[in-house]
């Protein structure tokens, strides 16, 4: 564990070198890992949030948990209120259920615009991304440069097992979301996430309605920021 360790805070100073740098935490698991390695070693890697609207009261609480251990340490953006009544307007409240199309737009506005403007500026974003999360994200790598958004990517757990986030997470006493503890190894909005059965794969509690493998909201991939310029 104590490798593990050191060879994700080499990563977190990789990219506090670059600066400016940014974190950004939906407060999962891994992200925890993250947050506590920054704070305990006063990186200076400014941390940030997206709040969509639509998150579960347990991601909330963990927020208020977070700032309680570790102080006022990160930033929070929402989504456009604008965009988010037009969206409402043309899909309605629920329509992300109706299709696949319906369910990107709603990321696009909740969370991809938000991250656009999250990173502005920015040199370096440092993410909880795993290989071992899903067939997507196989080809994690530990650094690497992000077209989309022009900065470099760090992802420090990259090569971490789930274990091994468990692992940290346990011997470092850190604060975790508590629908973990109840099959949810995946957190993202309340509507789009439900835990899993025993075999499943992690990411199938996300949006589980839609056919096929892919669990992603555009968030790390290119078509999430296409998405974004297509509805505006």
């Amino acid at each position: 564990m104590g490798q593990r360790i050191e060879s994700a805070v080499a990563l977190l100073r990789e990219a506090a070198a670059l600066a400016p740098a940014a974190f950004s935490t939906s407060f999962g698991a891994e992200d925890m890992v993250l947050l506590d390695l920054i704070q305990h070693h006063q990186l200076p890697i400014r941390i940030f949030t997206l709040d969509t609207g639509r998150l579960p009261e347990e991601t909330h609480a963990l927020m208020e948990r977070v700032e309680q251990a570790y102080g006022r340490c990160f930033t929070v953006y929402f989504p456009d209120a604008g965009a988010v009544q037009q969206l409402v307007a043309a899909d309605g409240v629920n329509g992300f259920y109706q299709s696949v199309a319906a369910r990107k737009r709603c990321c696009s506005v909740r969370k991809v615009e938000p991250l656009a403007r999250a990173l502005a500026g920015q040199a370096a974003w440092v993410s909880g991304l795993r290989a071992g999360q899903s067939s997507e994200r196989a080809a994690v790598a530990a650094r690497a440069f992000d077209p989309t958004y022009r900065l470099e990517k760090f992802n420090p757990l990259h090569d971490w097992s789930e274990s091994d986030v468990w692992d940290a997470l346990r011997s470092r006493q850190i604060p975790y979301n508590e629908l973990h503890d109840r099959f949810y190894p995946s957190i993202g909005c309340a509507p789009c996430t439900r835990a899993i059965a025993v075999g499943e794969d992690p990411r199938a509690g996300r949006w589980w309605w839609e056919n096929g493998e892919a669990r992603e909201c555009g968030l790390h991939t290119r078509s999430g920021i296409i998405a974004v310029r297509e509805l505006a």
